[in-house]
């Protein structure tokens, strides 16, 4: 089954994270990958973030595929973040540095920083994304985010330090809201 417990840094974390709610959002895999490594990359936004941000949906989403012309630029509201987006040949792009992410290159860095864990944590993070609806996930998924990321030791920077992150934690959240859901 795999270990249940890992060491690893908060940001792998955040970006498979942000990737799989993009993904259960309606964004198609690559760019749910290049969302997810922009949002570990961008602190979050106050709030009174720009009113021009696109608030995910599926039709939302497809109307902006369809609708945003080559090399055109929005911003995708995801984890409470004001993700720069534009339209390339391939489809949407999170950007970084104004320049358009490449997929491969975060589903590698993913690979490297998860070890065979990927697969495990992966699962239980789309088990969990898939226990509400596309805008409850919206809504919740940066505090949800806050109660399984790794923890780290007190004193420790938190962000490029390694801490423990529970898969178990990550299914019992998943679980609870299956539960609540049909009560």
């Amino acid at each position: 089954m795999g270990r249940r417990t890992i060491r690893i840094n908060r940001a792998p974390v955040l970006t498979l994270w942000a990737s799989v709610v993009a993904r259960r959002l309606g964004f198609e895999r690559d760019e749910a990958l290049t969302l997810g490594r922009a949002v570990a990359g961008l602190g979050t936004y106050a709030k009174a973030a720009p009113l021009l941000l696109l608030t995910p949906s599926r039709k939302a989403i497809k109307e902006r595929r369809r609708d945003l012309k080559a090399g055109k630029r929005v911003q995708v509201d995801l984890l409470k973040r004001a993700v720069p987006i534009v339209r390339t040949r391939q489809g949407l792009r999170a950007l970084s540095k104004d320049r358009p992410i490449t997929p491969a290159i975060v589903e590698q860095y993913l690979e490297i920083k998860f070890g065979d864990a990927l697969k495990l944590v992966r699962t239980a993070m789309k088990r969990l994304a898939r226990s509400m609806s596309a805008p409850e996930i919206a809504a919740q998924a940066d505090e949800l985010y806050e109660k399984f990321r790794p923890r780290v030791r007190a004193g420790e920077p938190g962000w490029g330090a390694e801490g423990k992150l529970d898969v178990g934690r990550i299914e019992r959240l998943g679980a609870a809201k299956v539960t609540r859901r049909r009560a």
